[in-house]
């Protein structure tokens, strides 16, 4: 069902799970995601087959799904043909595919949608949003934001995700451009070790978000499980705020080959840590699947 209380109120009162990756979950599916609008694509070409993914989540036992506009960006649709109303349609469209997902579960729980919002080193599709550093400066980075985020906004999800940021400056830049919108959002960054993935200290990169009241959470995403726990342990300290984490699976992107190489090194067992290191909305990112965060809701609920 549709919730009745908001996000923030959900994690004032307990934790809550998220959903896994999207991309994995559709390439499960036998869908081809190799161009460079990834998952996104699939909003123009076959729109059920996202709903589907959500669905899968839902029934798994996430209770927030992440849409598919990850890589959804003005630009990066422009390169493909797509003009900018269609483009903004296709964004609005990615929240009302996860609105469907939740419809359809039929679970007695609440269920929340999150407007996914990737750095902009996502829409370049060369690995850069794990490196940051892109050249442009604060300003040029909201100008790229702010159009996308009051599409997705006036969509009416019930957060933005802004998620796998890179640098510092970028979410200087992104909570700037949420001001006024009347939705909240999370902030959660890609990490290495304790610094972000252009290197700045973690405690100065959550600060940033400390005093931003349309932040509800502040955390990390897509990095390796391992970098979870220190992480999550200073987002709480330093903003107060509830910690989001959703880590991938510990495999790395390898950019040039658009392809995961390693090994998985998540387990549902290590949500345990992250909650008492102040996590209170976990799940996964890349490669983390409905089997995952069936454990994560298992592990969680029985603690």
């Amino acid at each position: 069902m549709t919730s009745t209380i908001t996000l923030a109120e959900a994690l004032a009162a307990g934790t809550v799970v998220l959903d896994g990756g999207m991309s994995n979950q559709l390439e499960s599916a036998g869908h081809d995601l190799s161009d460079e609008l990834w998952s996104a694509r699939l909003l123009a070409e076959q729109p059920e087959a996202i709903t589907e993914a959500h669905l899968a989540y839902f029934r798994a036992g996430a209770d927030v799904a992440i849409t598919s506009s990850y890589q959804a960006t003005f630009q990066g649709f422009e390169k493909r043909g797509i003009g900018h109303d269609r483009a903004a349609e296709l964004m609005a469209l990615s929240v009302e595919l996860a609105r469907e997902a939740a419809r359809r579960a039929r679970v007695p729980r609440p269920l929340w949608v999150a407007a996914s919002a990737g750095p902009y080193g996502a829409m370049l599709a060369d690995g850069s949003e794990y490196r940051g550093r892109y050249g442009l400066t604060v300003d040029e980075l909201e100008r790229f934001h702010r159009p996308r985020l009051e599409v997705l906004a006036a969509a009416r999800p019930d957060v933005l995700a802004l998620e796998t940021v890179p640098d510092a400056d970028e979410a200087t830049a992104l909570l700037r451009a949420v001001r006024g919108l009347g939705v909240p959002a999370w902030l959660t960054y890609s990490v290495a070790g304790g610094r972000t993935r252009a290197g700045q200290p973690l405690e100065e990169a959550f600060a940033l978000a400390a005093d931003a009241d349309e932040v509800i959470a502040v955390g990390v995403n897509c990095c390796a499980p391992e970098d979870v726990d220190a992480a999550a342990s200073a987002a709480a300290r330093v903003t107060g705020k509830p910690v989001v984490v959703y880590p991938n699976s510990g495999e790395t992107w390898d950019a040039e080959a658009r392809a995961w190489t390693g090994r998985s090194r998540f387990t549902a067992d290590q949500v345990t840590g992250w909650r008492q290191a102040g996590a209170r909305l976990i799940g996964g990112c890349c490669r983390v699947g409905p089997e995952a965060i069936s454990g994560i809701a298992g592990t969680l609920g029985a603690a």
